[in-house]
């Protein structure tokens, strides 16, 4: 499955944007994981969210919430991640990635076996 991910860029803090993941090529079965982890200089990739699609339900990472959703469009295999309230923390590559099947242990990236090739955030006044 090939994964295209747009929507990054530079934004002042406070201010708000989307990502955009759309997946192509390889079906999966219906209950196939899409999501979205991030990885800032020097640091490890971390989770940021999540989608369950047999059950068209989202997660997001603790340090997130509040300010991150994550949403789909299941006609175009799309997920979006909406980001309000960008903090400088935030900046760091995002990376959107797919798995087959979900898996309870979902914010860890050695279970995904698809990624796309990441989009640049920047948070910075």
């Amino acid at each position: 499955v090939q994964l295209q991910a747009s929507g990054g860029g530079l934004v002042q803090p406070g201010g708000s944007l989307r990502l955009s993941c759309a997946a192509s090529g390889r079906t999966f079965s219906n209950n196939y994981a899409m999501g979205w982890f991030r990885q800032a200089p020097g640091k490890e990739r971390e989770f940021v969210a999540a989608f369950r699609w047999s059950l068209n339900r989202g997660y997001v990472a603790d340090s997130v919430k509040g300010r991150f959703t994550i949403s789909r469009d299941a006609a175009k295999n799309t997920v979006f991640l909406q980001m309000n309230s960008l903090q400088a923390e935030d900046t760091a590559v995002y990376y959107c990635t797919a798995r087959a099947s979900w898996t309870v242990d979902y914010t860890n990236a050695r279970h995904y076996d698809n990624w796309g090739q990441g989009t640049q955030v920047t948070v910075s006044s």
